[in-house]
């Protein structure tokens, strides 16, 4: 399975959403809380070009935020990705 990479920060609702669903499929996932960290925060701004939490990622491809990730989820797309 490939590994999935969450940039979070503290007290972020839509960081505690997609962690849910994650946990809720079963999927073993890396953390990274960058909200108050400059050189984290940065690495996952030049990772995805956005500056949001959370930001998705399933190996190096980058799957989006909490919206984003739920809709390729209901669209059966998310678990193809794990398995690539």
């Amino acid at each position: 399975m490939t590994q999935v990479t969450i940039y979070t920060r503290p007290f972020c609702g839509f960081c505690a959403s997609a962690i849910g669903r994650l946990r809720e499929k079963g999927v073993a996932f890396t953390e990274i809380e960058a909200g108050f960290d400059p050189a984290k925060r940065a690495e996952m701004i030049a990772r995805s070009g956005r500056s949001t939490f959370p930001q998705i990622f399933v190996g190096e491809t980058h799957v989006g935020g909490c919206d984003e990730f739920i809709a390729l989820d209901k669209a059966g797309k998310f678990d193809p990705l794990l398995e690539a």
